[in-house]
């Protein structure tokens, strides 16, 4: 089967992914700032000869690449892709085992989301099984790694997703004075422990569902979710009056907290649900998580 390389931008100008159609590696990532830590990869070699590659993180199924500010994506993105197609479809190794030198294996990019309090952060490891949302420290007291994160004092809330993790803000501080220093500690604390969940509290109760509010979830995580969770949030199903014909959703992450994205997202599932369930659905309301 021939290797395929799809483009995708990222909320990061300066970051591409590009995303491979089979597995490259053995279900490990790896992290290269130089050319001197990818003495286990050719394919990596041959990409920070390229003079404006600055970072290249390597994934089972995509690399993502962060360029110097020298050059522009749309005039050099082409070139990175049918680089390596080439390689893969010569059929060379990718990595190395007996030549792992100096290589982080987990790895973590930002990404910048449509709420400018919140920034993504991007893990090569999955995190946790499920979505969970603290907006304190009490909320996080059975959770060592959000907890310590609430030890920044700049940290307002924390949502935890599968592979990224999206932290908002206080305004007190500008993220490119705070972005290296929180990065840093996801790394190495995802890297030396497993997060754990033992009693959080799920405020989801177990209740009967009509035949409506199955098909509003349905839509919702069919059409609604994949997008927003791109943009580091997450939405759910709150309840469903069938009399009001309302629904009320609860954003999280990215999406809560921000007065133009909640108004865009809710107009928009407001929309979608209005066309797909004609009659049944007439307002949306949505709640910040």
């Amino acid at each position: 089967m021939e290797f395929k390389v799809k483009i995708q931008r990222t909320h990061n100008k300066f970051i591409n992914k590009f995303e491979i159609n089979q597995f490259i590696t053995n279900h490990v990532s790896y992290e290269y700032n130089n050319i001197d830590e990818a003495k286990n990869s050719k394919l990596v070699q041959k990409l920070f000869y390229l003079p404006f590659v600055k970072k290249v993180y390597l994934t089972p199924s995509f690399i993502s690449i962060e360029r110097f500010n020298i050059v522009e994506w749309a005039e050099v993105e082409n070139e990175v892709k049918d680089l390596i197609e080439d390689y893969l479809n010569d059929k060379l190794d990718v990595i190395s085992e007996n030549k792992i030198v100096g290589v982080n294996p987990i790895s973590i990019y930002t990404e910048s989301t449509p709420n400018p309090s919140v920034l993504k952060f991007v893990s090569s490891k999955l995190i946790i099984e499920e979505n969970l949302e603290f907006n304190n420290i009490d909320e996080a007291k059975e959770v060592d790694f959000v907890k310590k994160l609430f030890g920044f004092p700049f940290v307002k809330s924390v949502y935890l997703s599968k592979n990224f993790i999206s932290i908002t803000k206080y305004d007190i501080k500008d993220w490119g004075e705070i972005t290296s220093e929180l990065r840093i500690f996801i790394k190495n604390y995802l890297e030396n422990n497993k997060i754990e969940i033992n009693k959080v509290q799920k405020n989801q109760t177990e209740i009967k569902l009509d035949n409506t509010s199955k098909e509003i979830i349905s839509i919702l995580d069919e059409y609604i979710k994949p997008a927003v969770s791109s943009d580091g949030g997450n939405i759910l199903f709150e309840s469903y009056n069938p009399k009001k014909k309302l629904v009320k959703v609860i954003l999280q992450g990215a999406c809560s907290g921000c007065p133009s994205s909640t108004i865009t997202l809710k107009n928009g599932i407001e929309n979608m649900l209005k066309e797909m369930l004609s009659g049944k659905v007439e307002v949306v309301e949505a709640i910040n998580g």
